[in-house]
C-alpha cells in the first residue's frame, strides 16, 4: 500500500553559542533553570550549526530521532521533555483557535534526524544548537508560534540562548515555575561587526565529568559558586551588557576572561574537585596575558566553558597576528594545511619582539590540533530547498550521497 505524503517537514539550522558570562547550576533540574543568568555570543553557522529535519506522518507508528546518522533512544528524558512541552503548546494554541484538541498534527508520530557540521567530539557547545534546532523545527512542524526558550531549556539549559542571534542573554528569572527563565537578544549580528571568535580545539577526548553532573556537584558543595550567583553574577550582566552595547572591547575581553577563570574556580572548590583545563589550555591563558602585555592592551580575551578548547575573542585587525601567536606556541601536526579552518585568515610574521615576549617555547606538535576561526552569527534558520530534508518521504534518513 503507497505511503501517504508526510502531512509536514521541515529542516532547519541553529547556532552554537558561547558564554561569556556563565551559566553554572540550577535552582530547579526538572524544569532547568538556573541559579544565576547569563550572557553568550551566537556563532556563526557557515562555520557551526547543527541541522535538523523533522517530519510528521498519520504513518508513523511511534517516535523516532537520528543523531549524526545513528539512531538513538527517543525515551531519553530531556528529549521526552522538548517533545511533550512543543505539543502541549501545540494544544493549546489549536485549543484557541478551533476547539480541535486533536487535529490531524497533533495525533502523529515524529521522524526527526540531526547533523553537526563539526565534530560532536570536539568538545565544542553541541547539545545547545542540537536542542535549539530541535525546538525551532518541531514548532514550524506544529505550527507553535510562542516563545520557545522553556522547550529549548528542557533539553539543555544554554540552548535557549541559541534560539537568537548576535548577543543573547538567559534571564535567570524568579518564578518557580520558570516562566520568566527566559532568553532574550540584547544586541543583533551587525552590532559589532569587526569581533572575531577562534576556537582552538584542543583535544576531542570525552569528558571525565560531564556538565549536568559537574553542576549538581557544585550546586551542593561549592560555597564560592552560591556567592558568585548572588554577589558577583548580577553586576557582572549590567557591566557586560554596557560593553557589548558600546562595543568596549578592553572591557568585554577583561569581564571575559575574568568570568571564565571564576567559573573554574567554582569547579575546583567544588568537592571533590573538577577540573577542565588541561596543560594545553593553561599554556593558552598565559599566551594571550603575555601577547596583550606585549600590546600594552587587551586585544585577545580567553573564554572555556566545561572542557579544555579555548575560545578566543578578538577584533579582525588583531586575528592575523595572534594566529601566528599560536602557530609559533603550538605547532601544527602533520595536517599543517588543515590547521586553520572556516573565516580566511592571511598569514602574518611574528615579530622578533613579540616572539621573545611570549617567551614560551614551541610545545610538541599537536597540542591545539586545529583552529577554527568564525564570527558573531544569526539565529536559527528555516532552509526551504526539499533537497535540504535530512529525511526523506519515507520518513527515513536519505542515504548518504
Amino acid at each position: 500500500m503507497a505511503s501517504e505524503q508526510p502531512l509536514a517537514a521541515v529542516t532547519c539550522t541553529a547556532p552554537v553559542n558561547i558564554a561569556v558570562i556563565k551559566y553554572w547550576g540550577k535552582r530547579d533540574e526538572e524544569l532547568v533553570l538556573p541559579i544565576n543568568s547569563s550572557l553568550s555570543v551566537t556563532l556563526h553557522q557557515d562555520q557551526l550549526k547543527t541541522t535538523t529535519t523533522a517530519v510528521i506522518s498519520k504513518d508513523f507508528t511511534e517516535d523516532r530521532i537520528w543523531l549524526n546518522s545513528r539512531e538513538e533512544d527517543v525515551g531519553q528524558p530531556r528529549l521526552q521533555a522538548c517533545l511533550r512541552e512543543i505539543r502541549r503548546l501545540a494544544r493549546k494554541r489549536r485549543n484557541a483557535w478551533d476547539g480541535d484538541p486533536l487535529s490531524s498534527s497533533l495525533s502523529c508520530k515524529v521522524h526527526v534526524a540531526s547533523v553537526n557540521n563539526f565534530p560532536t567530539a570536539a568538545g565544542l557547545a553541541s547539545s545547545a544548537a542540537g536542542y535549539a534546532c530541535l525546538a525551532y523545527t518541531l514548532a514550524r512542524v506544529y505550527g507553535v508560534e510562542s516563545d520557545l526558550s522553556e522547550v529549548a531549556r528542557r533539553g539543555s539549559g544554554s540552548a535557549c540562548r541559541s534560539l537568537y542571534g548576535g548577543f543573547v542573554e538567559w534571564q535567570m528569572g524568579e518564578q518557580t515555575d520558570g516562566k520568566d527563565s527566559v532568553a532574550r537578544q540584547v544586541a543583533p549580528e551587525s552590532h559589532w561587526p569587526e569581533l572575531r571568535v577562534l576556537i582552538l580545539v584542543v583535544s576531542a577526548e570525552k569528558k571525565l565529568t560531564g556538565s549536568t553532573v559537574g553542576m549538581r556537584a557544585s550546586v551542593e558543595t561549592s560555597p564560592l559558586l552560591r556567592f558568585r550567583a548572588e554577589a558577583v553574577v548580577p553586576a557582572r550582566m549590567a557591566e557586560m551588557t554596557r560593553c557589548i552595547r558600546e562595543r568596549d572591547f578592553p572591557g568585554f575581553a577583561q569581564l571575559t576572561m575574568k568570568d571564565s577563570n571564576q567559573f573554574h574556580a567554582t569547579c575546583l572548590d567544588t568537592f571533590p574537585p573538577i577540573s577542565y583545563l588541561n596543560a594545553v589550555s593553561w599554556r593558552i591563558i598565559h599566551l594571550v596575558h603575555r601577547f596583550n602585555a606585549h600590546h600594552g592592551d587587551t586585544k585577545v580575551a580567553y573564554t572555556f566553558d566545561a572542557g579544555p578548547n579555548a575560545v578566543i575573542f578578538t577584533l579582525d585587525d588583531t586575528v592575523a597576528e595572534f594566529v601566528a601567536a599560536v602557530r609559533h606556541s603550538f605547532p601544527p601536526g602533520s595536517n599543517g594545511d588543515a590547521f586553520l579552518k572556516g573565516l580566511q585568515v592571511r598569514p602574518a610574521p611574528l615579530s622578533a619582539e613579540l616572539q621573545a615576549a611570549l617567551a614560551m617555547e614551541p610545545t610538541t606538535p599537536g597540542g591545539v590540533k586545529y583552529i577554527i576561526a568564525t564570527q558573531v552569527g544569526p539565529g536559527p534558520q528555516i532552509l526551504d530547498a526539499p533537497s535540504a530534508h535530512l529525511l526523506g518521504p519515507d520518513g527515513l534518513p536519505k542515504p548518504a550521497a
